[in-house]
């Protein structure tokens, strides 16, 4: 009989390195109930994994938000959450990552839950299928140390869409967790997000 795979340490990667354009302010700083997503999300994070470590540009090192947490600063340009990802790897190799998006304000602490009890380290990544299209959602994820020859070899030809890499890959995937990662991209989405939120207050 074979012995079970030894999971690798599991740490928490916030993505927040993004240029929020359609958002034309910061996502990571916007405020749902009362508290900057950042924080939110941080504390979901920090519940569920080992370390947990706050992706952002080298031009937000200084954020007051930002500089009183762990940071990991990107060192790959312009290539969007890929970025975020392969310079956690690249820091620390031997772990997992719990990768998650900072804009996700419906999020609670059972789908994380869900997510890390149904892990899968001998697959290269665990992840949720899109409520939306059926497709794995790369920023609610665990990404094994596996799947770093697989992001870097798309890194160096030119591809950096990380939903992309999880298709494939050996992905576990789990069913949608219903409204959770529903995410908020545009002014739209955030007046439309907080009326939702009052609704379920």
């Amino acid at each position: 009989m074979s012995e079970p795979i030894k999971a690798p340490p599991l740490y928490g990667l916030l993505l927040t390195g993004g240029a929020s354009r359609r958002m034309q302010q910061d996502k990571a700083t916007l405020a749902y109930r009362g508290e900057p997503q950042l924080l939110r999300a941080w504390r979901l994070l920090q519940e569920v994994t080992e370390r947990t470590f706050v992706s952002a540009r080298d031009t937000q090192r200084d954020d007051p938000l930002r500089a009183g947490l762990p940071l990991i600063l990107d060192r790959y340009e312009a290539i969007g959450p890929a970025a975020g990802i392969l310079s956690a790897q690249d820091e620390y190799p031997d772990a997992a990552w719990l990768v998650l998006a900072c804009d996700l304000p419906l999020l609670d602490a059972a789908t994380l839950q869900q997510l890390v009890t149904r892990r899968d380290p001998a697959a290269a990544a665990t992840a949720f299928t899109s409520n939306h299209d059926g497709l794995p959602e790369p920023l609610c994820a665990i990404w094994e140390p596996a799947s770093h020859g697989l992001l870097k070899q798309r890194y160096a030809d030119g591809s950096f869409c990380p939903r992309k890499a999880l298709m494939q890959s050996n992905t576990r995937l789990l069913p949608a967790p219903g409204e959770a990662l529903d995410n908020v991209n545009t002014p739209e989405e955030r007046e439309a997000m907080q009326h939702r939120l009052e609704t379920l207050a």
